[in-house]
């Protein structure tokens, strides 16, 4: 990202420890960000009340209401702060807390203890994918949903369903390549998780939005012994 798109954004970081918090809040601004801090849930609300971030840095260990309890909340209450994407921070062996995460709608996690310049070109990637504009088909159909690769949206009977971040870039790679399979490890290769659990957990999700019988699926298929395949009608 240009000095001058970095300007552009606001980020929210929340974390209890407050050494931590201090010292993103000084990385990202030296990087270009503007960039707003909370030490808990109460004191995010009251942001979010007050200001509209581009995206937020959210630890799942916090004092009251934790990471993974604030997500849920956020996500039900609908409208334009449900949307915004989330970065989450866990213990690096906690391996239970990002699956739950992503199920919740998470859009990337990171392990501590990390690098700062690991979290800047996350921050950043997940940035990118909100105005990405890649080639491909205009509107595929799926059933009585439709998704348009190019903005990154889905439809439901002609009602706007919220993507992830993760989940639209998910999509976008599988409308690329319609009718055929995509290697499961190949997607992997996108997230932060090598084994493809994370690709898994998106595609339930997804499934969940799309599918007429998530159990089933018509549209977002398992291609077995290789990984994932989308079928539009």
């Amino acid at each position: 990202m240009t000095p001058e798109e970095r300007r552009d954004r606001h980020l929210l970081v929340v974390d209890d420890d407050d050494r931590i918090r201090k010292l993103l809040k000084e990385y990202l601004v030296r990087a270009g960000f503007r960039v707003s801090t909370a030490a808990d849930a109460a004191g995010a609300d009251r942001l979010c009340a007050a200001l509209d971030f581009d995206l937020m840095v959210l630890d799942v260990m916090m004092p009251g209401e934790d990471g993974l309890a604030f997500t849920r909340r956020l996500r039900a209450k609908g409208g334009e702060t449900a949307r915004t994407p989330i970065l989450m921070l866990t213990a690096r062996d906690q391996t239970q807390d990002r699956i739950e995460g992503l199920s919740l709608g998470v859009d990337d996690y990171l392990g501590k203890p990390f690098e700062p310049q690991e979290l800047l070109l996350r921050i950043e990637a997940i940035l990118r994918r909100t105005t990405a504009r890649p080639t491909g088909p205009r509107a595929l159909s799926l059933g009585r949903c439709a998704f348009e690769p190019e903005r990154g949206e889905l439809t439901c009977d002609g009602q706007a369903v919220r993507l992830t971040e993760a989940e639209v870039a998910l999509m976008r790679r599988l409308a690329r390549a319609v009718h055929e399979p995509v290697d499961r490890l190949d997607l992997a290769r996108d997230t932060a998780d090598a084994t493809g659990r994370a690709i898994d957990v998106q595609v339930t999700r997804l499934r969940r939005k799309i599918e007429p019988d998530p159990k089933n699926p018509r549209y977002l298929q398992t291609v077995r012994g290789i990984g994932y395949r989308l079928a539009p009608d």
